[in-house]
């Protein structure tokens, strides 16, 4: 599909018109350029989306990356050291998360205690509560 500038006019190839384009480029009997300029096709990339699309894509750009051997070596040293890294992450965090919830289980626990042990102290008489602090000196309350 094409629009034309300026006109408005939205021009549609049908599937058998871009099937002949592409395998007369891939015959070999005209190159992009010249189907182009021949069909009177506007879009830049249309034919390169056919061809993407219906051909076998032989005849698209393709790039080619030359490395010397030591390159190979160094990128996959690099992948394999952010692997590594990443599961360092990934073993902190875990452990983080861990203490984290250590700390709070006991912060809820010593709470608890004080609950308890302020619990016990309200049912004492005061002789008991007294005699309570005289045995463990630790567990006064605070005034």
């Amino acid at each position: 599909m094409e629009i034309m500038p300026n006109s408005g006019v939205i021009i549609r190839y049908s599937e058998a018109f871009k099937l002949k384009v592409v395998e007369e480029i891939e015959k070999g009997h005209l190159t992009i350029t010249e189907a182009m300029r021949l069909y009177d096709i506007k879009g830049g990339a249309t034919i390169y989306n056919w061809v993407r699309k219906y051909g076998k894509n032989h005849l698209l750009k393709k790039i080619v990356r030359v490395e010397m051997k030591d390159e190979k070596n160094k990128i996959a040293e690099l992948k394999r050291q952010i692997h590594d890294l990443e599961s360092a992450v990934a073993s902190l965090t875990l452990h983080n998360i861990c203490l984290q919830s250590y700390i709070e289980v006991v912060e809820e626990g010593e709470q608890l205690d004080a609950k308890k042990k302020e619990l016990i102290r309200s049912k004492l008489s005061p002789s008991h509560q007294i005699m309570l602090e005289k045995l463990m000196p630790n567990t006064r309350k605070s005034r």
